[in-house]
């Protein structure tokens, strides 16, 4: 007969710690061997079928705000929105209350200018709170009331000082503080909460190297709430996988390099021949694309990288070169045709490791965290996520972390450059005339502001006034070893874009003879204009780089900000 212990029914913890260990076997079996899409179902309903036991019992796990700055965007904002039902779905973190995702919800911040795309960022939020998400919309005139609330303090260079009249366009930096000021404020209950940051181009994915491509095969909430309960974790970063979170300006110099590759490996074919597919690169080195990954401690990469032809039926050469040349000048809004980054599961998602930057876009903070700010938006210089990062890590070192969840990156919409948008490019007439001169400036002052401040943390306690002397000699330093880099950096992309205009237009090659390549060698042409226009000797940024009274007018900027840093954090703690 049995005994009464074989027949006692499992408690309901044991049941969850059943279901744990369940999830834990089919990480283990999704990922180890390359990613298993026919587990995909059954890894997603494990998780479904713990949500369904925790729901049994008072559940005090943490509530997500997905804080998601938005300019101009409206179809990537969709397709971002689109993966967030789709992964509270699959998962089903927090259950649904009265037709809600009840710990879930979304604080849409709209930088828009243009009331077209207020409203059509209005619109989406309708749609997506008809599927079961709750979102605030938190618009310019939200926006403009919370800072009428505000007491009498200097906090210009965190939250801005444009003009009421004209509020659009502030930038992701002051964006973001903004939002975290509003959740801070209207923070009352007593359920723990965690601000999760991202872009509207990012989606709550990643990519695979098989037909799946991109799936949502990660439970961010659930791991990103174990890592918060178990640690003393503020502020977690992660990265993103896909498209480059770089801008065009230092990505140039790898990019002419594959597309040089790939036309050599062109002109060696037989054009009427079937073009067969290159694998798509997944190789895990970080910063491939960057022209300048040494400064960040990153090795080298090879020469160039194969390109990954998007047709999927069978075609000849000249197909290929045709759809290659279409997509050129998505390279100015920040997609590389042959660099992507890939998911690695590695030693799986909730291992930390010591965070220095900040991405942005993969940003998560509790309510002590929200005080940590991206600080300088008011100078709009790109790596403010970097730089903000070398701040917090120096404040409050292992309370900042890294961890292994990256966002899916996608630049670009398939609808053509006319729906994106991107800060600092200006897109001609027909596509043909881009000029990122604007981001290409604030480019190499932001690596400026980053680098500066990555040596004076070393030098001088975060928490006490940067002296003037300090910041200024170590700018200087700085200066002069950018300068350097960007000389060589501008001489590289001068020599390599003479050599491909060489290449596809004066070497004789097959293309030439083709009528049916005519509009795709224009689109060529226009590349190599484009890319002589924002990085030639002619190129405006380069000019103002060079300028030393445009440099110390920027310089002024940084020292007043690095001076300021200190007394700006303690009023904007204040608030707190």
């Amino acid at each position: 007969m049995p005994s009464p212990a074989t027949c006692r029914l499992a408690s309901l913890d044991e049941q969850i710690a059943a279901q744990h260990a369940v999830i834990a076997r089919f990480d283990t079996a999704l990922w180890e061997n390359g990613f298993n899409a026919a587990l995909l179902p059954a890894y997603q309903s494990a998780w479904r079928r713990l949500e369904t036991l925790l729901a049994k019992r008072d559940d005090p796990r943490h509530h997500f705000v997905i804080v998601i700055p938005v300019a101009d965007s409206p179809a990537q904002l969709q397709r971002c929105l689109a993966s967030l039902i789709e992964l509270c779905r699959a998962f089903g973190y927090g259950g649904m209350k009265d037709g809600y995702f009840s710990k879930v919800s979304v604080l849409l911040a709209d930088d828009s200018e243009s009331t077209e795309t207020i409203a059509a960022n209005q619109a989406l939020v309708g749609e997506f709170t008809a599927k079961g998400l709750a979102i605030e919309y938190f618009g310019l005139s939200e926006q403009l009331a919370l800072l009428d609330t505000l007491p009498d303090l200097d906090l210009s260079h965190i939250i801005g000082n444009a003009p009421r009249e004209a509020f659009g366009h502030k930038g992701q930096a002051i964006m973001r503080n903004l939002a975290y000021l509003h959740l801070a404020q209207r923070q009352q209950s007593d359920e723990p909460l965690l601000v999760y940051t991202l872009d509207a181009d990012q989606q709550f994915k990643v990519n695979v190297d098989t037909a799946d491509g991109d799936v949502c095969a990660v439970n961010f909430f659930a791991q990103l709430d174990a890592i918060f309960s178990a640690s003393d974790a503020d502020v977690l970063t992660g990265k993103v996988v896909g498209d480059p979170p770089v801008s065009p300006a230092v990505m140039a110099g790898t990019f002419l390099d594959d597309v040089a590759g790939f036309l050599h490996e062109m002109a060696a074919s037989d054009p009427a021949q079937p073009y067969y597919q290159n694998a798509a690169n997944t190789s895990e080195a970080d910063a491939a694309y960057h022209d300048m990954a040494g400064l960040f401690g990153f090795e080298n990469r090879p020469a160039s990288f194969p390109y990954p032809c998007r047709l999927e039926s069978e075609h000849d050469h000249g197909a290929c070169l045709r759809d290659f040349a279409s997509r050129l000048n998505a390279f100015f809004f920040g997609e590389h045709l042959f660099r992507k980054t890939w998911f690695s599961y590695g030693s799986g998602f909730t291992l930390l490791t010591p965070a220095r930057t900040v991405y942005p876009g993969n940003y998560i903070v509790n309510y002590a965290g929200l005080k940590y700010i991206i600080p300088f938006g008011h100078l709009r210089l790109r790596m403010s996520g970097p730089t903000a990062g070398r701040l917090i890590a120096a404040e409050i070192a292992g309370r900042f972390a890294s961890f292994n969840m990256p966002n899916l990156h996608r630049r670009t919409t398939e609808a053509g450059l006319d729906d994106d948008f991107r800060p600092g490019v200006k897109l001609g007439v027909e596509q043909q005339s881009i000029d990122l001169s604007n981001e290409f400036e604030r480019q190499f002052f932001g690596d400026l502001m980053l680098f500066s401040t990555e040596e004076l943390v070393k030098e001088a306690d975060v928490n006490q006034p940067f002296a003037r002397e300090a910041i200024e000699a170590v700018i200087a330093r700085k200066e002069a070893e950018l300068l350097a880099l960007y000389q060589q950096k501008h001489d590289a992309i001068v020599g390599k874009n003479r050599q491909l205009n060489e290449l596809v237009f004066n070497a004789g090659h097959w293309w030439l003879n083709s009528p049916e390549l005519a509009a795709a060698l224009r689109q060529v042409q226009a590349f190599i204009d484009n890319i002589d226009r924002n990085f030639g000797e002619r190129a405006l940024a380069w000019h103002q780089i060079q300028s030393a009274g445009h440099r110390a007018e920027r310089k002024r900027q940084i020292v007043e900000a690095l001076m300021n840093y200190r007394a700006e954090r303690d009023a904007w703690d204040s608030l707190f």
